[in-house]
């Protein structure tokens, strides 16, 4: 394992996070992730491994994945497993950087991958790519040895992005799966701010809980509902759901509020039809969302017996 100094000063800038949203909540990524390459003190120099290389050169169709902070162990591997990166295509921007012509900003790169990674995007997804869904477009570019030796060719990928930017693992093809900026119930994002992050585990002040996914597809069914519309169906399924979630639970009595998510017309002709609904809490000035710790699973379970029991039989 390298030391900090070394990991800091050894790699170099290969992954490009650009925008995510989730539901009409927008958060811009400004991460990055890192690769072996570059030179070290002394002389010396860490080369990638034969791994790592093959993911950098892959082709469209591919899946990679990694599970160190840097990336140093990216590698290719089967699209049914998770992963955190599928290549879409292979860009060249020669037209814009020609040979001799310093390295684009961070900036910049992410810039170009929202520019040239976009419609590659929905051509191999075979459907519009969701504005405001489950799947981002971001980037592999080259490192800077190949850039100085003339590579141009920036690899297009989709990557599912959390509200707090961490990449989230997908499984299967993108192509084959909803678009929908949905979590699976029981899962619970952080409290970033005064608005939504990461998932966390819920015994940690958080933002929200899960508690239902429902399909808008199921009661309308010919064309795209209005947003009002949408929440006056769901206001009543996702209290249904809700109770089946966690039965027995008093939202007021915890000063907590249940909500859902809302699809825009892009979301819809995407085939973005999925939504959540959630718990969390307000602060009282209505500027944000408040922090919520424990999961109201465990709060109906903890909740006193109802009063209005019945006697058992014979009048006791």
């Amino acid at each position: 394992m390298l030391g900090h100094g070394l990991a800091t000063n050894t790699m170099r800038t290969r992954l490009v996070m650009v925008g995510v949203f989730l539901g009409a909540i927008v958060a811009l990524s400004l991460s990055v992730a890192f690769s072996w390459g570059g030179g070290v003190a002394g002389g010396g120099k860490v080369e990638e491994s034969p791994e790592a290389k093959a993911a950098f050169h892959s082709n469209a169709g591919s899946c990679l994945n990694w599970l160190q902070p840097d990336a140093s162990d990216i590698h290719v591997v089967p699209c049914a497993q998770p992963h955190l990166y599928e290549v879409t295509g292979v860009v060249n921007i020669a037209d814009k950087y020609p040979a001799g012509v310093p390295a684009p900003s961070v900036d910049e790169w992410r810039d170009l991958a929202m520019a040239r990674c976009t419609d590659g995007a929905q051509t191999y997804l075979g459907k519009q790519l969701d504005p405001f869904g489950k799947f981002t477009v971001s980037a592999l570019r080259p490192g800077t040895d190949e850039w100085a030796g003339g590579d141009r060719d920036m690899r297009c990928v989709l990557q599912w992005a959390a509200p707090g930017g961490a990449l989230q693992p997908v499984t299967g093809n993108a192509a084959g799966q909803s678009q929908s900026a949905v979590w699976e119930p029981g899962t619970c994002l952080a409290l970033a701010g005064k608005t939504v992050g990461n998932p966390i585990d819920c015994a940690q002040p958080h933002a929200y809980e899960i508690v239902a996914t429902i399909d808008l597809k199921t009661h309308f069914k010919d064309s795209y509902p209005a947003q009002k519309d949408q929440a006056a169906w769901l206001d009543t399924e996702c209290n249904h759901d809700m109770q089946g979630y966690a039965g027995g639970v008093d939202l007021d009595a915890q000063k907590l509020i249940l909500t859902w998510d809302l699809r825009e017309q892009e979301s819809w002709d995407a085939g973005s039809t999925l939504v959540n609904c959630e718990v969390g809490a307000k602060l009282p000035d209505n500027t944000g969302l408040a922090p919520v710790t424990g999961s109201i699973r465990q709060a109906a379970q903890d909740a006193p017996p109802a009063s209005s029991a019945a006697p058992p039989p014979g009048g006791g």
